[in-house]
């Protein structure tokens, strides 16, 4: 009984960190053995909601299940999650623009591999993000404005209209700032970033093909 207590209590932390979700391994961890595991599916106490990916059944309903679902989709071996949302899914995330993606971006390292298909409603990027690159959220995780902003404009996915108006909502917004638009900018000067950049619009700045200009 003193075990069955501590396992539930265990895998309540778990899923209390991930809106209601947990994988099999984590239960494992958590001390439910496979056979436990199904049982409580059985027995209706947790939901299979994907291969080797639970929820609480009593769980509070929660804001975006769908990210963390996805995100523990992508764990790893070891049980570490590797898709962070970007491109048109991060913009959305930011409430930058009016684009309304219909698919859900993720982006994993280069090396990421899955056995099985990609399910239709994720488009999957390959880069390497760092970690000034991600901003943690409840349970899942997004690339940060700066970095979404820079994605959209390479991938050319949304118009330049859209694009315009993330830049001006996220400088207006405070979450990026002007000198490090144009130090992006500047890395990469033949992008539809750079080029927006160039037009004087958006900021203070004249940026070239080899330099910004004050």
């Amino acid at each position: 009984m003193r075990k069955t207590i501590e396992s539930e209590r265990n895998i309540r932390t778990i899923a209390s960190r991930q809106q209601g979700y947990f994988t099999a391994k984590q239960a494992l961890e958590a001390g439910y053995s496979y056979a436990t595991q199904h049982y409580q599916t059985a027995s209706a106490n947790w939901i299979r909601e994907e291969r080797s990916i639970y929820r609480l059944a009593d769980y509070p309903a929660a804001d975006r299940p769908d990210l963390v679902l996805w995100s523990l989709w992508s764990s790893n071996r070891k049980g570490k999650p590797q898709g962070v949302f970007s491109h048109e899914t991060a913009l959305s995330l930011h409430d930058l623009s009016d684009a309304m993606p219909a698919h859900l971006h993720m982006t994993v390292p280069p090396s990421f591999r899955k056995s099985a298909k990609i399910p239709k409603v994720l488009v999957i990027h390959h880069a390497i993000l760092t970690a000034t690159d991600i901003q943690e959220m409840d349970g899942y995780s997004v690339t940060r404005p700066l970095r979404t902003i820079i994605d959209v404009a390479a991938a050319g996915t949304i118009s330049q209209d859209l694009l315009e108006q993330a830049i001006r909502q996220a400088l207006q917004r405070g979450l990026v700032k002007r000198d490090d638009l144009t130090n992006a900018a500047e890395l990469n000067s033949s992008s539809a970033f750079a080029e927006i950049m160039r037009s004087n619009v958006l900021l203070p700045c004249r940026v070239t093909r080899h330099r910004i200009l004050p």
